[in-house]
C-alpha cells in the first residue's frame, strides 16, 4: 500500500481516526517529545503536536510520503527491532502496529534504549473480539485492508511487557461504535462504552507502561522536603519537629500554618527559632484557606527532590516516612499514598461513617484511575518535585476544584500515568485538638469531585 492510498483510508474512516487522536491527546500532552513506531504517513504524529516528533517505519514509501507532506517532524526508515536512535523521549507510541511486528518481544527489548525513568510506552491495538466484523468490513471495502496480524489479546501484550521488563500502569478499552452517526456515536463511545462490562467490547485496546531497566538515581543523592500543614495543632508542633527522621542526602521540614485559633503560628515561630540550628526548617502562613492551599504553599518553597505531606495531627507517626522515601527513591512507585485501612486502628482513630466513606471512595477510585487505591483520603502522600511540576503545569485540565489537596494530587498523578503505590500505615487517635473535617459537608463535596473526575478521566 502506498502513502497516498493510506491517506484515502484515513479520510474514509475519519471519525475513527479523530476519536483515536482525541484519546491519545488525553494521554500525551502537546509539546512533549514523542517517538512513534510504525508511523505510516505521519498523520498521527502530526496530530499530537509534539515539540520533538520522530517517526520510524519499515516502509520506504510511507517514510517518503511523511517527509514530503509532514515535514514538521523527523522520519526514519528503520526496523523497530533494531532501533538505532541516540536520544530519549517522553512518550513512545505504538498505535495499531503491534500486531504486525515479526517479533513483538524483540521490539519491546529494543526500545528500552530510548527510555528515561519518566518515559511512558503507549500501545493501542485491536480487540480481537472485533476480528470477524473487521474482516467483513475489509471485504466490503469499508476498512483499510491489512496483512495478517499477530493474534495478540490484551493478556498476551501484558505478558510480553512483563517478560521484557516493562511495568504496566494502566490498560483498558475504548470505542464500541467506530462509525459516525450524529449524537448516537458520541453517547455510545463516551458514556456507554466506558461503563463496566460494556468496556470489554471496546474496539481499541490501550496500554500504558514504563521501563524497569532504566537506572534510577541513588537514594543517597536525593533530598527530601516534608511539608506539614498545621491548623489548630499547637500541641503537636514540637513532637513533629523532633520526630521527623532524616532521609536521603538532606531533609528539610516545612511548617505551613493556616487560620488557627490556638496560637499555632506563634508556636511554630518560637520552635522554628529554637530548633533552626539542629534542623533545616522553613515556616510560613498560607495565603488562602484549606489544606490544599497550604500544601501548595509548602511545595512552592520546598527545595527537595522528593516532596512529602505529613498531617500535623500525628495520626500518622513521622517515623513512618522512611517507608515512603524508600518506595519512591527505589522507583517502585512514583505517587506514594498511605493506607489507613489495612492495620487495625486505635480506638476512636476513625469514626464509622468516615470508614464507610473511605471504603466507597476506594472502590470508586480504583475503577476511575485504573490502579488500586485503597485509601484516597489518607493525608500522607509523596511525589517527586519533577512530577509535581508537571502536574501543576497541567492543573488547568481539572481546574481549582479541591480545597483538601488530596484529589488534586491523585487526579493529576493519574493524568500523568504515574505508577501508584500504597503503603499501609498505623493510624492513631489524636492526642491534641479536634479534626478539621466535617463528615457530611466535606463528604458531599468529595462525592461531587468524584463525579467531576468521572467526566474528566473516564468519560473522555
Amino acid at each position: 500500500m502506498t502513502g497516498q492510498e493510506r491517506e484515502k483510508w484515513i479520510d474514509k474512516n475519519a471519525y475513527y481516526h479523530r476519536t483515536m487522536v482525541k484519546h491519545l491527546k488525553f494521554i500525551i500532552p502537546e509539546g512533549c517529545s514523542v517517538l512513534e513506531i510504525g508511523c505510516g504517513t505521519g498523520y498521527l504524529l502530526e496530530q499530537l503536536k509534539p515539540a520533538t516528533g520522530v517517526g520510524i517505519d519499515v516502509s520506504p514509501d510511507m517514510i517518503h510520503f511523511a517527509r514530503v507532506h509532514r515535514p514538521g517532524n523527523t522520519y526514519y526508515e528503520m526496523d523497530a527491532g533494531r532501533i538505532s536512535l541516540n536520544e530519549t523521549f517522553d512518550y513512545v507510541l505504538i498505535s495499531d502496529t503491534v500486531g504486525s511486528f515479526t517479533d513483538v518481544q524483540m521490539v519491546f527489548e529494543a526500545i528500552h534504549k530510548v527510555f528515561t525513568p519518566q518515559t511512558r510506552l503507549v500501545i493501542t491495538s485491536t480487540n480481537f473480539i472485533w476480528r470477524p466484523l473487521l474482516n467483513i468490513a475489509e471485504n466490503l471495502g469499508l476498512k483499510m485492508p491489512q496483512q495478517r496480524q499477530n493474534w495478540l489479546d490484551i493478556s498476551d501484550i501484558v505478558s510480553l511487557l512483563n517478560l521484557t521488563d516493562f511495568d504496566l500502569i494502566d490498560n483498558y478499552r475504548k470505542m464500541i461504535f467506530p462509525k459516525y452517526i450524529p449524537l448516537l456515536s458520541h453517547f455510545l463511545n463516551r458514556y456507554v462504552g466506558n461503563l463496566p462490562l460494556f468496556n470489554s467490547l471496546g474496539l481499541i485496546t490501550c496500554l500504558v507502561a514504563r521501563s524497569k531497566r532504566v537506572p534510577q538515581r541513588s537514594a543517597n543523592e536525593m533530598s527530601v522536603s516534608v511539608i506539614i500543614p498545621a491548623r489548630n495543632e499547637k500541641g503537636n508542633i514540637e513532637a513533629l519537629i523532633q520526630r521527623t527522621p532524616k532521609m536521603g542526602r538532606h531533609t528539610e521540614i516545612i511548617l505551613i500554618e493556616g487560620n488557627s485559633t490556638d496560637q499555632t503560628w506563634e508556636e511554630i515561630q518560637r520552635l522554628g527559632a529554637q530548633y533552626k540550628d539542629r534542623y533545616d526548617m522553613k515556616w510560613a502562613q498560607q495565603d488562602g484557606k484549606g489544606k490544599g492551599d497550604a500544601v501548595r504553599k509548602g511545595f512552592s518553597i520546598a527545595s527537595g527532590d522528593i516532596l512529602m505531606i505529613l498531617d500535623a495531627d500525628m495520626t500518622v507517626a513521622p517515623e513512618e516516612l522512611p517507608k515512603f522515601f524508600n518506595a519512591i527513591a527505589s522507583g517502585k512507585g512514583e505517587y506514594i499514598n498511605g493506607s489507613r485501612l489495612v492495620y487495625p486502628m486505635e480506638k476512636e482513630a476513625m469514626r464509622f461513617l468516615n470508614l464507610l466513606g473511605n471504603k466507597f471512595f476506594s472502590l470508586a477510585f480504583s475503577w476511575l484511575l485504573g490502579q488500586n487505591l485503597k485509601d484516597t483520603l489518607c493525608g500522607t502522600k509523596v511525589i517527586s518535585r519533577e512530577n509535581y511540576l508537571k502536574l501543576a503545569a497541567n492543573r488547568s485540565y481539572f481546574g481549582e476544584f479541591d480545597p483538601f489537596g488530596d484529589f488534586d494530587l491523585i487526579f493529576g498523578s493519574a493524568k500523568l500515568n504515574l505508577k501508584f503505590v500504597e503503603i499501609p500505615i498505623r493510624y492513631r487517635a489524636r492526642t491534641y485538638g479536634e479534626t478539621n473535617i466535617s463528615r457530611f459537608r466535606h463528604g458531599w463535596l468529595l462525592l461531587r469531585m468524584t463525579v467531576f473526575a468521572l467526566k474528566k478521566i473516564r468519560f473522555t
